[in-house]
């Protein structure tokens, strides 16, 4: 990882008494993939990078070890967590189920304002596939996905799914590389879009189930190298 990138994400949390800065400075570059599975972080090198005392980098190894981000390996340190198949898939079977509750509501809540939003959002979207730029392709899926959190007007839930979606990052952008994939994506927008609108609650749900399903094959068969396993 490039040491502007640890500087850059730890600027945002700059607010934060430092322990907080330096343990979501990390924990943002294993959840965006920055920090790499198998990575040692090394005290004396990451407080180097981030200018601060080995102390608030070794506590935050502890608490990121305590949600399961990094792991203690004998007479190597700390290093960042692998993702295994079932780790994945247990995730993505949390994902869908609170999707699916996500897009019931929505399509109770929803407001003209908000699908004029998610319209626009799904222009976005296919405006950066057009132009292969990615790091706009990932801000405008964010962007389509929390327009419809927020249609839901349960701020529990999009809690819940936001949590779930961090777990996510570091896959994110290695599934959007994928051009067959993009294009994709495009039509399923445009298909929830449509079933928001309609008001159509099943068609909404299948929609979601099918585009998160199509995320944990891709994930789980490319980037993972397994094959999915059916329970």
């Amino acid at each position: 990882m490039k040491d502007d990138d640890l500087s850059k994400i730890m600027r945002e949390y700059q607010y934060m008494p430092l322990r907080d800065v330096v343990f979501h400075t990390l924990r943002r570059g294993i959840m965006q993939g920055d920090l790499k599975p198998g990575e040692r972080l090394m005290e004396i090198k990451l407080a180097n990078r981030l200018g601060v005392s080995r102390t608030p980098i070794r506590e935050a190894i502890r608490m990121l070890e305590l949600e399961g981000l990094v792991v203690m390996i004998p007479r190597k340190g700390a290093q960042v967590a692998e993702i295994t198949a079932k780790d994945l898939k247990e995730v993505l079977e949390v994902r869908i189920g609170l999707e699916e509750l996500a897009v019931k509501f929505a399509c109770q809540r929803i407001t003209e304002e908000q699908l004029e939003g998610l319209h626009q959002a799904s222009r976005r979207f296919e405006r950066a596939v057009l132009a292969e730029d990615l790091t706009e392709l990932a801000e405008a899926d964010v962007e389509f996905h929390d327009l419809v959190y927020k249609a839901t007007a349960n701020d529990r839930l999009v809690q819940l799914l936001n949590n779930i979606r961090e777990q996510m990052y570091r896959y994110r952008v290695e599934y959007l590389k994928d051009e067959e994939i993009r294009a994709s994506l495009v039509q399923e927008h445009d298909e929830l879009l449509e079933r928001l609108r309609e008001r159509d609650m099943e068609g909404a749900k299948r929609v979601t189930q099918k585009h998160i399903e199509r995320q944990q094959d891709y994930i789980l068969e490319t980037i993972l190298g397994t094959e999915k396993k059916s329970e």
